[in-house]
């Protein structure tokens, strides 16, 4: 997984959702609690933070990794896009599609695991579409700054300061080129993200649909962010890319007319002929200029002309008709041919005996709900199998989410990182309060984890 929102806890043991509102995050209904604001308190009641969202995860972008990821044997990446918008995906698959291309170019023992180049019309940046700010979590060991603790909204990339001040206009001080319609956000008093559509740009002063009511949060000095980019967006809004199979082309003749060859990158063939008379061209060169645009034109077809070679004994005269209808049958007969050359894997044969998996007890947190994952378990091994959590049979208080996200380093209370008067402060435990749900934080050190502790209501 390399781009996209990050579940702060350990897939499949967050439980909070189901503890909370009988929704399962396991089961495709989270109610992302980790995306609401917190108090966070010590073990004498004082606050750490207030109001701010601290089981929120900046999203996941791995995109200095990439050759590093291949390089360790990953075959296959993942790019988040459920309930995403057009823009979103677009922007966010052109931009990785080019960092593979450019890698594939730089090391030739690697292959596209599909066939055919993609091509943009556009400059992919993955900045400029939904994001919670960038991090690559812990592929290169613990960071610092990996929460998006002020908004689990689009923020947007800082964009300039606002100068000016006027009851329906603002100046900035930006390198950008602003455009009516353009989205800004700014974090108001207690940093709470607000923000603001451009009506009408007029270089640096900017004429919003409604100006801020807060004098306080919004002034002189104040950092703005774009969260929409409305040349952008237009842009991404039409055609702005495809993906080709380049194919080269040949056209020869037989003893009774003419043939036409079509072979793809991949080695394969698709062929058509046709009997027709062979009549020399009045006009030779003229004719065989004609008949290459016209063999290379494949249109909407998945297939894109490279060489054209025209192997004829001399420039025989072809009309149009029978060049298209060449063309349209050798294009279906490449078709036919790549889908019966397509690979298609067998299943593998069950390992026999069954592996022996290596713990005979599980606990809720293996997710067992059904007598088909039981039979699974006892199949490979395992005596004493615990429900799921959903089945509601795991009484008391127990970890809701296990997460390598800790708030004690995120705090500078580590005992591991701690220096000076900090050592030896017992921070815990902490406590996570929302309204009138707390929840419970107990540090495993040894694992470098936190756990979420609560109970099903």
């Amino acid at each position: 997984f390399i781009h996209g929102a990050l579940c702060v806890a350990f897939s499949g043991q967050c439980y909070i959702s189901h503890a909370h509102t009988g929704r399962s995050a396991n089961r495709g209904e989270c109610s992302q609690a980790c995306r609401l604001p917190y108090n966070l308190e010590d073990g004498q009641g004082r606050i750490v933070a207030f109001d701010k969202h601290l089981l929120s995860m900046k999203d996941n972008d791995q995109s200095a990794n990439l050759r590093a990821l291949a390089d360790a044997g990953i075959r296959s990446f993942k790019i988040e896009g459920r309930l995403k918008d057009v823009a979103y995906v677009k922007n966010t698959t052109a931009h990785y599609r080019q960092l593979l291309d450019r890698i594939i170019e730089d090391a030739p023992h690697y292959s596209r695991a599909s066939s055919g180049r993609s091509t943009c019309t556009f400059t992919p940046r993955p900045e400029k579409t939904f994001n919670r700010g960038a991090t690559d979590y812990f592929v290169n060991g613990r960071q610092p700054d990996i929460g998006a603790f002020d908004t689990p909204a689009f923020a947007g990339a800082a964009s300039g300061v606002v100068t000016r001040i006027s009851p329906d206009w603002f100046e900035v001080d930006s390198e950008e080129t602003w455009a009516n319609g353009d989205g800004i956000s700014y974090l108001s008093r207690g940093r709470k993200l607000a923000g603001l559509r451009i009506n009408v740009a007029q270089g640096k002063r900017l004429f919003p649909n409604e100006m801020p009511d807060d004098p306080e949060g919004f002034k002189p000095g104040t950092e703005i962010h774009r969260n929409r980019d409305q040349a952008f967006e237009r842009l991404l809004e039409k055609e702005s890319a495809e993906r080709r199979i380049g194919v080269t082309v040949e056209l020869a003749e037989t003893a009774d007319g003419f043939v036409l060859t079509l072979r793809d990158e991949d080695g394969i063939e698709g062929r058509a002929a046709i009997a027709h008379a062979k009549e020399p061209a009045k006009n030779p060169e003229r004719a065989l200029v004609a008949i290459a645009e016209s063999l290379g034109k494949l249109g909407a077809t998945d297939f894109k002309a490279g060489a054209v070679n025209i192997v004829l004994a001399e420039p025989w005269f072809l009309p149009a008709s029978a060049i298209n209808a060449l063309r349209r049958e050798a294009v279906d007969a490449l078709v036919a041919a790549r889908a019966v050359a397509r690979p298609r894997p067998r299943y593998a044969l069950p390992v026999a005996p069954p592996a022996i998996y290596p713990e005979r007890e599980l606990s809720y947190l293996a997710n067992v709900l059904n007598n088909r994952a039981r039979e699974f378990y006892r199949k490979h091994g395992v005596t004493l199998i615990a429900d799921a959590y959903e089945a509601d049979t795991t009484p008391g208080e127990v970890s809701l989410m296990i997460t390598k996200h800790c708030l004690r380093y995120s705090h500078s209370l580590c005992p591991k990182e701690a220096k000076g008067w900090v050592r030896g402060v017992n921070a815990e435990p902490m406590v996570l309060v929302n309204g009138k749900e707390r929840l419970t934080l107990k540090f495993d050190c040894k694992a470098c984890e936190m756990h979420v502790m609560g109970k099903a209501k």
